[in-house]
């Protein structure tokens, strides 16, 4: 039985190489958003056979990104340019992405400031496009939130989220004039790994469990463990940009705080949770007026009154989990 395993294990992860490298030579262009995780890693190494890549990289402060991109830049002989960000830069972006994808959800308007500034920096290099690791997560079980479901539960919560994905950088792209292209969404490849068994997806490699653990085992060898078994970080984590809250805290007075707190939900029916989610807020009250009705759906979030899809379980307007 075991010797079984291990041929399936071998032809998947064979099937699963084959097929990304075909989807990213389908997919390429000149450039790729580097962060060293897991999904841009495999996408250089991939995009490497085909031709040479340039690399852009956000950072805000200490960003752990850094270190990791540079790695895969010089593994694959990319020109890698480091956009080094302070906290004015980080809040521009971050009223710009609510402007564009009409969102008040901190993590979202976190993670969405470092991939338009990202953008910003390909355009001003010239590049007609970028590469991005969107939707490996979702299709290989990533998100640490999916690792505790029985396989069966696993498989629908998979399902689910893969009827209601959508990525930010293909119209952030869009609104600067240059293409985001994202292999792991190409249709034969995206087909293969929705076919593939969610017990190959969530597994347990020394000691720990990971997501995405065939995708990491189709690419040991070809990529150093410390990129192969990297743990996920969310965008904001990696760039830096998790740092804004903090920022944020000391523009307003606690007690001015509660007071705009208790009129947004009074007068707006919107539930605002801290100093950052208000400044948001506000920015995308001033674009777009108040959120209830916004949307399209069979429910409502209870936090701002926008119109969800039932089998949502947060609110893409304002980011409340559960919605």
């Amino acid at each position: 039985m075991k010797i079984l395993v291990n041929e399936l294990v071998t032809q998947t992860c064979e099937q699963l190489r084959g097929l990304f490298e075909e989807a990213v030579h389908r997919n390429l262009t000149d450039g790729i958003l580097l962060s060293g995780g897991l999904d841009t890693s495999v996408i250089t190494a991939a995009a490497s056979k085909f031709g040479k890549l340039r690399g852009v990289t956000v950072a805000l402060d200490d960003a752990p990104d850094v270190s990791y991109a540079t790695t895969v830049a010089g593994l694959f002989g990319l020109q890698h340019r480091i956009v080094r960000i302070d906290v004015k830069i980080a809040e521009g972006a971050a009223i710009d992405v609510i402007e564009v994808m009409k969102t008040f959800d901190p993590m979202e308007v976190r993670n969405d400031a470092t991939i338009l500034i990202g953008l910003r920096a390909a355009k001003e290099e010239g590049l007609r496009g970028v590469l991005t690791g969107d939707g490996g997560d979702e299709l290989f079980a990533g998100y640490s939130f999916l690792f505790e479901k029985g396989y069966d539960q696993l498989g629908q919560r998979l399902e689910n989220m893969w009827k209601t994905m959508r990525f930010s950088s293909v119209p952030l792209a869009r609104s600067l004039g240059i293409e985001a292209k994202l292999p792991f969404l190409d249709d034969e490849f995206k087909a293969f790994a929705m076919s593939v068994n969610p017990k190959l997806k969530v597994h347990e490699e020394r000691g720990r469990v990971y997501g995405k653990w065939i995708l990491r085992k189709a690419f040991e060898g070809t990529l150093p463990d410390t990129l192969v078994w990297r743990i996920k970080m969310p965008i904001e984590q990696g760039s830096g940009t998790s740092n804004l809250p903090k920022y944020f805290a000391s523009r307003i007075s606690d007690d001015e705080f509660e007071a705009q707190k208790k009129k947004c939900l009074d007068r707006d029916g919107v539930r605002i949770n801290d100093k950052e989610h208000l400044l948001y807020y506000e920015a995308f009250k001033e674009k777009f007026g108040i959120p209830s009705g916004m949307g399209e759906g069979a429910k409502k979030c209870k936090s701002c009154g926008a119109w969800l899809m039932q089998v949502m379980t947060y609110c893409r307007v304002c980011g409340a989990f559960p919605a």
